[in-house]
C-alpha cells in the first residue's frame, strides 16, 4: 500500500507539551501588591528549581510542589494559575539540589500534562536567567522585573525579554518509507527524526530543505506543517513538518548525523518490537511525527 503524499492528521495533532496547561495571567506580572498577596496565600504552589533539577514525589510521577512558607530563598518567578490556584517557581543555585531531585528528561513522560506544562515554563525561564546576567548593550548587571519575565539594565534602561530559538524537526517520507537518523553520541539502535535550527533570514520551510540536505544529502519538497512544541533545553521552539523526498540516496555529514536509514512501516514496527530500533520518547514531537506517519502507537522508546 502506498501512502498519500503526507499523512493525514485529523484535527490538532496530539503533541505533548503543546497543551495549554495553565493561564499565564500576564497582566498580573506588574501588579506587585497582587503578587505579594498571592504568595502569602497558603493554597499557592511553589516549584523549587535548581538549574534544571527539581523535587518529585516518591512515585516520581509528579512534581513535589511546596507551600510558599516551605520554599527557600531564591529568585521568585510567577508562572500563572491552574485550576484557580497560583503557581510560582523559585530559582536557586545548582548546588542546592538534593540527591533525590531529578531532571525533566528522566520523569517527563510520567508527569501529568498539568505538571509538565508548568515545568517547561519554569525551566525556560530558569535557563534564560542563567544565561542573561549582564546587559548585551552596555554590560550592566541586569535586574529582574515583571515577576521574572523581564530583565532591565539600570545603567542604560534596555529591557531584555525571554528568547526562543526556532528549530525545525521533520519526518521525511518517500511514499512507503520514512527517514530516520542518529547522532554519533547516541546508544546503538537509537534513531529519530532530523532537526536543526533556523538560520537568520530563513523561513521555516527553507530551513527544512536546507537541514535535510546538509545532514543526509536528501533533496526534499512539499514541506507541510504538522505542529509545534516548546523545548526549553535551553530555549527552543520545535516546529514540526513532513517533507517529501525527491531523492533517496543518503550521504550523512558524519558530524551531526552518523547514520541514517529508510524504514518501511513493517520494518519500523518489527525492529521496535525487537528492541533493535529505539524510537524517540512520547514526550517529544518527534514521536508524534513518527506515529502520525505510521498510523498507530509504536512500541519501544528512550
Amino acid at each position: 500500500m502506498t501512502e498519500p503524499t503526507h499523512p493525514t492528521v485529523a484535527g490538532n495533532p496530539d503533541i505533548a507539551l503543546s497543551v495549554r496547561a495553565h493561564d499565564r495571567v500576564g497582566k498580573r506580572r506588574t501588579d506587585q501588591a497582587w503578587l505579594d498577596e498571592t504568595w502569602a496565600d497558603p493554597r499557592t504552589r511553589v516549584l523549587v528549581l535548581a538549574g534544571s533539577r527539581f523535587p518529585v514525589g516518591a512515585d516520581r510521577a509528579a512534581i513535589a510542589w511546596r507551600a510558599p512558607d516551605e520554599a527557600p530563598d531564591g529568585q521568585r518567578v510567577f508562572l500563572g494559575t491552574q485550576h484557580d490556584v497560583a503557581h510560582f517557581a523559585v530559582l536557586v543555585d545548582d548546588e542546592a539540589a538534593e540527591e533525590a531531585w531529578t531532571g525533566f528528561r528522566a520523569v517527563g513522560p510520567s508527569l501529568s500534562r498539568d505538571d509538565a506544562g508548568l515545568l517547561v515554563h519554569a525551566i525556560a525561564l530558569a535557563e534564560w536567567h542563567r544565561a542573561h546576567r549582564h546587559c548585551p548593550r552596555c554590560g550592566g548587571r541586569l535586574e529582574v522585573a515583571q515577576a521574572g519575565h523581564v530583565l532591565t539594565c539600570p545603567d542604560c534602561g534596555k529591557q531584555q525579554f525571554p528568547r526562543t530559538d526556532p528549530a525545525v524537526i521533520m519526518l521525511v517520507t518517500d511514499g512507503d518509507r520514512a527517514l530516520l537518523g542518529r547522532q554519533p553520541s547516541w546508544p546503538e539502535g537509537r534513531y529519530s527524526t532530523l532537526a536543526g535550527f533556523v538560520d537568520p533570514g530563513e523561513s521555516l520551510e527553507q530551513a527544512v530543505v536546507r537541514e535535510v540536505a546538509e545532514e543526509v544529502g536528501v533533496e526534499v519538497t512539499d514541506v507541510r506543517y504538522f505542529g509545534n512544541q516548546p523545548w526549553p533545553f535551553p530555549a527552543s521552539l520545535m516546529v514540526g513538518f513532513f517533507a517529501r523526498a525527491v531523492s533517496t540516496d543518503i550521504s550523512v555529514d558524519n558530524e551531526e548525523i552518523s547514520d541514517a536509514r529508510w524504514f518501511t512501516r513493517d520494518e519500523m514496527k518489527s525492529q521496535a518490537e525487537a528492541g533493535t530500533l529505539i524510537l524517540p520518547g512520547g514526550i517529544s514531537i518527534s514521536r508524534s511525527l513518527v506515529e502520525s506517519w505510521y498510523g498507530a502507537p509504536l512500541p519501544g522508546q528512550w
